[in-house]
């Protein structure tokens, strides 16, 4: 019992940690998006010296469920220092966007089940949009239209459920990113023929006790059974905070922007 008083404590102060947001909020431009589902607040950090007449690659960064709300900050919380930092700023020219998922909302349309101080996700193969999902897909061709993106240079990543909303993105828009990487995430296997149009690196902590490290296993072995090269980086006795490592890994963005359609 002690134990897993303990192992409920560490997922929940890794799931709500909130770093110091203040020169994030400062960088990253707040906006709002609205149609009949409802609103999705999300944040952009465009590059230096933008150039109006410039088309520029797009990354787009899904947060995991501890971040869900809609102050328009939380979804900062990981990944976004990366963004910030003047060596990347001054080597990738890119529009960065961090979306945030309403509170009751989730980015894939998995089933989630909680047992003790684990989850069980069970993926669908298909299945309708979650309304999270559906405003995200909206989101894209209003960036387009707000932003000069370039097409062949569009990217996602996320890590948890943002890791499961990037994976079923991709599979609901099979032709539109170029490259992908899903942090500790998961979908349903049979997905994987719909995923091939992109270049996929995947992470995830051998440790995890929140999403089942077998998840991405799967994910690369059916991408790898379809003759896709997906990268994938173990993280040995690493529980569910293996963002922290993955986006620590110098080689995570030039390989991204690596890659074009």
């Amino acid at each position: 019992m002690i134990r897993a008083i303990f192992l409920v404590f560490i997922f929940l102060a890794i799931t709500s940690c909130r770093s110091d947001l203040g020169k994030e909020t400062v960088a990253f431009e707040s906006y709002e998006f609205k149609d009949t589902s409802g609103i999705l607040p999300y944040r952009v950090l465009l590059p230096e010296n933008y150039d109006t007449t410039r088309s520029y690659p797009l990354v787009l960064v899904l947060h995991g469920a501890g971040e869900r709300g809609n102050d328009n900050k939380a979804q900062l919380t990981h990944g976004a220092n990366l963004f910030l930092k003047k060596e990347i700023r001054d080597k990738f020219d890119a529009i960065v966007v961090f979306p945030q998922c309403p509170e009751e909302s989730y980015w894939s349309n998995v089933k989630r089940e909680r047992v003790l101080t684990s989850f069980n996700f069970t993926f669908s193969a298909d299945g309708e949009p979650t309304q999270a999902m559906q405003m995200l897909q909206a989101l894209i061709p209003e960036l387009k239209h707000k932003f000069k993106i370039d097409e062949n240079s569009m990217y996602v990543g996320g890590l948890s459920m943002g890791g499961m909303g990037t994976l079923e993105l991709v599979r609901r828009n099979p032709n539109m990113f170029a490259a992908a990487f899903a942090i500790c995430g998961g979908a349903h296997p049979d997905t994987a023929p719909q995923l091939t149009n992109t270049k996929w690196w995947f992470f995830h902590g051998d440790a995890d006790v929140v999403v089942d490290y077998q998840h991405s296993v799967n994910m690369v072995n059916a991408l790898q059974q379809q003759g896709v090269e997906a990268k994938f980086t173990t993280y040995e006795g690493v529980n569910h905070n293996s963002w922290e490592n993955a986006f620590a890994e110098p080689d995570l963005l030039p390989w991204l922007f690596s890659h074009s359609k």
